[in-house]
């Protein structure tokens, strides 16, 4: 390769042959169906903003809790519940991310999402319905199945689906609507926790049926994911797909068509069917495969699913004023840093700019609240400054960190691999949601080790290590095509290089991958190791 083609200006922003771009009103169909995906996690944040309000609520609790005259309140719930009750939705999204693979060979990302709808309307009939704690357990956990397949197959159908200009700001949206899930949630539950019995919790769970019912209308309208429909032969409905996504004239629709096949014929050539350990046995999929992953779990290192999932819950026992006031001042806090977040998201890199900074923020916040409430937590003062330092972790995560784990995780698996890559990166994301949500109360319950805020030291190192991570590993893929990416891997870029490179097509990608796997065969250790070394 031409070292001045490694060097040179970057990514080519252009969207046609004209070399003019786009607009946003020209693309506004792609947009629309995109954003209709993008309420899916709508779902998954209402749930988190629902339950971490419920657990904090009297009428939910003397269902499910017990009376307890030590802890404010006066009711309290077994360490052993609040484990299950938190940590089975994240489980079950655990468990339906990780066969995504499996389903994408079988069924596409619209019925996927409709699957999801139903099995979301009946775990929330069982909820409803039960006064059990065992049916409790059970639709938490066919929710987060629920869940899972929600968050998976919308964020494929928008990485495949939208423009490379515009994905960041559609997987930024979809990361805004996870946020505002969480606002509804927590706002609601401020005001029915004060209604005694059932009731306080039963119309809260009524908010869960929303976003099924949109999305079995909406999916109506909107046509499949013209990548999947080309990966499994269905040539002529991808092209009709592509054509209802893309502006641009017939051969502009056909130009982009072929470039996805070629990409898809390339990597096929490689292996004749594909299979789960097809993600680990070559070294560029390797490396993608851990990208991936690694990218994704940074949400989990950073802390927040004990913030989202126990938020309401964490400053009651706390003793941090109006606990359910306090979730939705942060929850709103959390909202308005994404819309900022949103509006930068097509202008500035994902890796450098905010990833580091924003890991290093919410280690930093974390570490403090820590510091304060140790040093003394009984005064109002230190409620006041875990309060603002909340907000300031809030900001961190949902303007920096969680967007672009959730854009960095999507963009990077190869298309072949995509549904297998993804699926595990975000199955093993679930899992240290789940990890993070089940030993949380250890930590935070007063019937268990009663630390309270200083659960902070746990997450401090874990945010700072995660920054060094993306430091030295992540590469910056902002403005590129799917096509684009797999040509920077098939080359073995190193992370510094992807910035500035400039792309050769297809044919010259190609030839640069053969050259390079005959001469270099490097596994992603390698790579990795290389890099470290010339950072």
């Amino acid at each position: 390769m031409d070292n001045k083609k490694e060097t040179s200006t970057g990514p080519d922003h252009s969207d046609n042959v004209s070399g003019q771009p786009y607009t946003i009103a020209q693309h506004w169909k792609c947009l629309v169906a995109c954003t209709l995906m993008s309420l899916c996690p709508f779902q998954y944040g209402l749930d988190f903003g629902l339950i971490g309000g419920l657990q904090a609520m009297v009428g939910f609790l003397k269902v499910f809790g017990y009376a307890d005259v030590n802890v404010p309140g006066g009711w309290n719930i077994s360490t052993e519940r609040q484990q299950l009750i938190s940590s089975l939705m994240t489980l079950g999204a655990f468990l339906s991310s990780s066969m995504a693979g499996p389903i994408a060979t079988i069924m596409s990302r619209k019925m996927t999402v409709w699957l999801a709808s139903v099995l979301c309307i009946v775990s929330n009939v069982i909820m409803m319905a039960t006064t059990n704690i065992g049916g409790l357990y059970a639709g938490r956990l066919l929710l987060g199945i629920a869940n899972g397949m929600f968050m998976t197959f919308s964020q494929l159908y928008i990485q495949e689906c939208s423009p490379a200009r515009y994905r960041g700001l559609m997987i930024s949206s979809f990361q805004i609507w996870t946020s505002v899930g969480s606002l509804v949630g927590t706002v609601v539950d401020n005001f029915t926790a004060k209604i005694d019995g059932r009731n306080a919790y039963l119309i809260p769970l009524g908010l869960i049926y929303i976003v099924p019912v949109i999305m079995s209308l909406g999916l109506l309208l909107v046509p499949e994911s013209p990548r999947w429909l080309a990966q499994h032969g269905m040539v002529e409905q991808a092209r009709k797909a592509l054509r209802w996504h893309r502006p641009g004239t017939d051969a502009e629709i056909d130009q982009e068509l072929k470039d996805i096949q070629a990409s898809l014929e390339t990597e096929i050539s490689r292996e004749k069917s594909v299979a789960v350990w097809d993600m680990f046995r070559d070294p560029v999929d390797r490396r993608r495969t851990i990208l991936a992953t690694c990218a994704l779990t940074v949400q989990g290192a950073s802390g927040a699913m004990y913030m989202i999932a126990y938020g309401t819950y964490f400053f009651q026992m706390a003793g941090i004023g109006d606990a359910f006031a306090n979730s939705c001042i942060l929850i709103s806090v959390g909202v308005v840093a994404i819309l900022i977040n949103s509006a930068l998201v097509t202008h500035f890199g994902r890796r450098r700019v905010f990833l580091i900074s924003g890991l290093f923020l919410c280690g930093l916040a974390q570490l403090l609240t820590a510091i304060v409430y140790q040093a003394n937590p009984s005064a109002k003062s230190t409620g006041r400054a875990i309060v603002g330092l909340a907000v300031v972790y809030i900001l961190g995560y949902n303007g920096m960190v969680a967007t672009y784990a959730w854009i960095s995780g999507g963009e990077l698996p190869s298309q072949r691999l995509r549904s297998y890559t993804f699926g595990l990166a975000t199955a093993i994301g679930f899992f240290a949601a789940w990890l993070t949500t089940f030993t949380a109360p250890y930590f935070i319950n007063p019937e268990s080790l009663n630390w309270g805020p200083r659960y902070g030291y746990i997450w401090t190192p874990s945010c700072w290590i995660s920054a060094l991570w993306v430091f030295f590993f992540l590469p910056e893929v902002k403005d590129r095509t799917l096509e684009e990416i797999d040509e920077m891997f098939e080359a073995r870029l190193p992370a510094r290089k992807f910035r500035k490179y400039v792309c050769v097509g297809r044919e010259g990608g190609d030839a640069v991958a053969v050259s390079r796997s005959v001469s270099d065969d490097k596994d992603a250790a390698e790579v990795m190791h290389e890099e470290i070394s010339k950072a």
